[in-house]
């Protein structure tokens, strides 16, 4: 007799009056806005505009879903395309299937189209959202345990997930995986964070930490999944695909050091210039209206004293044909 197990949801559906809320559906949203709020926050603090990084996960988003579900419908496709299949459901994301490699990638598209209309850095606004994009595959992976799948091999272990039987799934205990790659993916999150304050972190070392890391631990994860997929000399292909995406990602880290070591002064062109360390906002608006003063003060001055304002002028003028001068030389 199983003394301890964590249980399963009886459905993954949860009726509001005539709405269905689907659980795997409410997941990846809610790790969404967890995502932008937190890459919000980070990207203020590097010295971006509030607002920014909303306005380009309108496009990552999307993008990020549209490739999700390609990659899992590409690598998956027996579950869609074969006899007695229907090639429908291949459409019907709310029943799970995305592919966080397809996301990333295509969600990279479309972030790098949102940055080139606002004349953003990609790898600057990669790194302030590099740990919101690990929390929220933290939180989606809950949809799994809604939808009773991505379970691991069997276990007796008092932390063991009961999966109910159905037509594609034995009743049992099994390692509850999608808990394994939640918690992981907070580990990474506050992995980044640290990083990132420790190291100064630039360049997209940040996002290419938080992809190192994740592999890492996918691979060992992936490894103890039992659902169906295809294997290359043994191993699972998500168990090859962690495994080279962590080496590029490590490659990225030690050239990008070398080649361009420190990290972005100015993220955001049409933003002010990053608030100095140990300076508030506030003392950063504080400053910008003392300055605001005192030119008007000036402007006062010159206007009270024309000789005075024209002796100035004529020391500018001075000053900049020494200036065009020197540029000449």
């Amino acid at each position: 007799m199983d003394l301890a197990y964590i249980p399963s949801p009886s459905t993954g559906v949860i009726h509001l009056g005539p709405i269905p809320l689907r659980g795997y559906a409410f997941c990846i949203i809610l790790g969404v806005f967890v995502a932008v709020w937190l890459g919000n926050k980070r990207w203020i603090a590097r010295g971006g505009t509030a607002g920014t990084v909303a306005d380009i996960a309108v496009w990552a988003v999307p993008f990020g879903l549209v490739g999700g579900r390609l990659y899992h419908v590409i690598t998956d496709y027996q579950l869609y395309f074969s006899e007695g299949e229907n090639w429908v459901d291949a459409f019907k994301i709310w029943e799970g299937g995305l592919g966080i490699w397809g996301a990333i990638a295509f969600g990279a598209v479309g972030a790098w189209i949102g940055c080139r209309r606002r004349g953003i850095p990609l790898p600057a606004y990669a790194d302030a959202i590099a740990p919101g994009i690990a929390l929220a595959q933290a939180i989606g992976r809950w949809g799994n345990w809604f939808n009773q799948e991505l379970y691991g091999k069997p276990t007796d272990l008092p932390w063991a997930l009961k999966i109910t039987e159905s037509a594609n799934r034995e009743a049992g205990l099994y390692h509850p995986t999608f808990l394994y790659e939640s918690l992981w993916c907070v580990g990474v999150a506050f992995l980044v964070i640290w990083a990132d304050r420790r190291f100064k972190l630039g360049h997209g070392r940040a996002f290419a930490l938080y992809v190192a890391a994740y592999c890492a631990g996918r691979g060992w994860i992936e490894y103890m999944r039992v659902d169906e997929a295809h294997h290359i000399l043994g191993l699972r292909l998500n168990v090859w695909t962690a495994i080279i995406v962590f080496v590029l990602a490590v490659v990225y880290m030690v050239v990008s050091a070398r080649v361009r070591p420190g990290r972005e002064e100015i993220v955001e062109p049409r933003s002010r210039k990053p608030v100095e360390t140990g300076k508030t906002d506030d003392d950063a608006e504080d400053a910008a209206d003392a300055g605001t003063g005192k030119a008007a003060s000036d402007a006062s001055d010159d206007a009270a004293d024309p000789d005075d304002a024209g002796d100035s002028h004529d020391v500018e003028n001075g000053a900049g044909n020494g200036a065009g001068s020197a540029a000449k030389g």
